[in-house]
């Protein structure tokens, strides 16, 4: 059994791929006003928002539990939608060894579907996919879009 793998999912929203990105790239300090269910804070802890090599401290609810991570945002594609978090430390760190988020908005029609990809390396084999996080993801798109839509 491999340590190393990968899960995906995508999610269509109404909202515009660009506004999507620019809320999860230059202003998740936003998404805890939106999400406050899944997300409950984030704060910058180095660097500037919307940049790369910026650390974030995110506090959120996985599982029903309150958890912490630290993630250095690794690269900003804004011509294609994308961002890559790396989790440097935190909750998560306890299962997995490497652990990294892509989130890309592509535009569809009137609206926009977003592709999540959690890369991981497990700490043992017992350890299980992390398809919950994953659920998690896509149930904060489906929040953010009603905000934007809203907006």
């Amino acid at each position: 059994m491999s340590l190393f793998g990968k899960v995906e999912a995508d999610v269509e929203i109404k909202a515009p791929a660009e506004k999507f990105h620019e809320i999860v790239s230059c202003r998740p300090h936003h998404i805890s006003n939106v999400s406050p269910g899944v997300i409950q804070g984030c704060a910058l802890h180095e660097g500037d928002w919307g940049n790369e090599n910026s650390v974030i401290n995110w506090d959120y609810v996985h599982d029903g539990k309150a958890k912490v991570a630290k993630e250095i945002i690794e690269a900003i594609d804004k011509e294609n939608n994308s961002v890559t978090f790396k989790v440097i430390e935190g909750d998560l760190m306890e299962e997995y060894k490497n652990i990294k988020i892509t989130i890309q908005a592509t535009p569809k029609g009137e609206g926009s579907l977003v592709h999540w990809t959690i890369e991981y390396e497990k700490l043992h084999e017992n350890i299980v996919e992390p398809n919950t996080l994953l659920q998690l993801a896509l149930d904060l798109s489906k929040d953010l879009d009603a905000h934007l839509v809203q907006a």
